[in-house]
């Protein structure tokens, strides 16, 4: 069972309490249900951008201010921009949870937003934006990202594009928190050493008065599939290979998420002993299930020698499709323990619950007990991973971004003419 409950403010923000006995420590996640996925092009990367401005000044706080109260008791205090969601995240002793939700309520909802702050951090932002197109194994998920998602929020990069960045005003970035932040799509959980009757009541105290008009919903996610092969100077290669999978939402997910697994997991998977170990393809390769709201994709990749690369796609592509016909008993035994080990030990750390309680809140509306997570899991079976298999192929499409010398670059074409003929 969970201990965690969900109680609704009158204007929209959740709460939900996770109380952990015996710990002297809890975490504080606060999550707004949107993201870059929100933005219009002339507003990509304001998101993030946002994200990073509240923290230069909040609630008669300075930037300094703000960062010594926390670490002054012993916490630290984080955000993160995602395309569907926006999190704030403190950690700290028990008995500071009043100082955590103050702080955080006023990043969210009193951010100073001064001009000349917001000058510099521009500037910030663009080093950042460059560093990720520096860094190859940031930089090829970025452009497997664009070519899955093509012309849609999906296929931008989360911090945006420079010039886009560069025109936002004090004005127009308060407007977009209003949106961003809107109150309908607002939980804040808590997890760890914390009390119900506290946590309420700090809650209402400090979100209770959270106003603003939300963004339209984005429409939904198409995915668009083609080639993004990058010559670069780089002694390896770096692959990803997207194709188009479940959302979060779907029946499927599950099933998909133990595709993955059994597809590139672990060093039990097939890519790892077949490409790695048997063949000395790659010295790294591995997969994921990635899910948004209403779509998903079943993702490699993968580090390579550049005179590698092209057999390791062909390998990559041979993989997907023996296990869409066909899973093994033991694999997909296997895989289900690796699902839930992943899932229930996050649970012992007091931020990954929280996160987790808001994600199921802003996605399914409810809180779900660890026994029925397992259950979804356990109840999948050989026939489920065989039409998924099918179900993955059917689109016909796929997204690959091969980043490295010009030896590697054939790999983009070999992996979905071996795949999808």
């Amino acid at each position: 069972m969970t201990t965690a409950r969900a109680h609704r403010l009158a204007n929209g923000v959740t709460v939900v309490c996770d109380p952990i006995d015996g710990l002297e420590s809890f975490a504080l996640s606060v999550v707004a249900g949107r993201g870059a996925r929100q933005e219009p092009p002339d507003r990509s990367g304001w998101s993030h951008l946002l994200e990073h401005m509240v923290f230069k000044g909040a609630g008669g706080r300075s930037a300094r201010d703000i960062v010594e109260a926390i670490e002054g008791e012993g916490g630290h205090i984080n955000a993160a921009t995602g395309y569907e969601r926006t999190s704030f995240q403190v950690r700290a002793l028990k008995g500071r949870l009043k100082l955590g939700v103050e702080l955080v309520s006023d990043l969210l909802l009193r951010p100073a937003l001064d001009a000349a702050e917001l000058a510099r951090e521009k500037d910030v932002v663009a080093q950042e934006i460059a560093e990720a197109e520096d860094a190859p194994d940031d930089h090829v998920f970025e452009l497997a990202q664009t070519a899955a998602f093509t012309g849609q929020p999906l296929g931008r990069p989360i911090l945006g594009d420079p010039a886009v960045v560069n025109a936002a005003t004090p004005e127009a970035l308060e407007a977009w928190r209003a949106r961003l932040y809107a109150p309908d799509r607002l939980v804040v959980a808590a997890s760890g050493a914390v009390d119900e009757d506290e946590l309420l009541k700090l809650a209402e105290a400090s979100f209770g008065d959270a106003a603003g008009a939300p963004s339209p919903d984005p429409e939904p996610g198409r995915f668009v599939g083609g080639l993004r092969p990058l010559a670069r100077k780089l002694e390896q290669a770096h692959l990803v290979f997207l194709l188009p999978a479940p959302g979060a939402r779907d029946d499927d997910y599950f099933v998909m998420r133990l595709f993955a697994e059994a597809l590139g997991g672990g060093m039990s998977s097939r890519l790892f002993q077949e490409a790695r170990e048997r063949l000395g393809l790659a010295y790294a390769i591995d997969a994921w299930a990635d899910a948004y709201a209403d779509i998903g994709m079943l993702g490699i990749y993968a580090g390579a020698s550049p005179g590698k690369a092209a057999d390791l796609a062909r390998t990559a592509a041979q993989q997907i499709l023996a296990l869409a016909e066909r899973i093994e008993p033991a694999e997909l035994s296997r895989a289900k323990a690796q699902l839930k080990a992943h899932l229930f030990m996050a649970r012992e750390a007091p931020l990954a619950r929280a996160e987790q309680a808001a994600g199921q809140l802003l996605l399914f509306g409810r809180l779900f007990a660890p026994a029925e997570i397992a259950a979804g899991i356990d109840v999948v079976d050989a026939e489920d991973i065989r039409r998924l298999g099918e179900r993955l192929l059917q689109p016909r499409a796929s997204a690959v971004a091969v980043l490295g010398a010009r030896a590697a670059l054939p790999a983009a074409e070999a992996f979905g003419k071996t795949l999808l003929g």
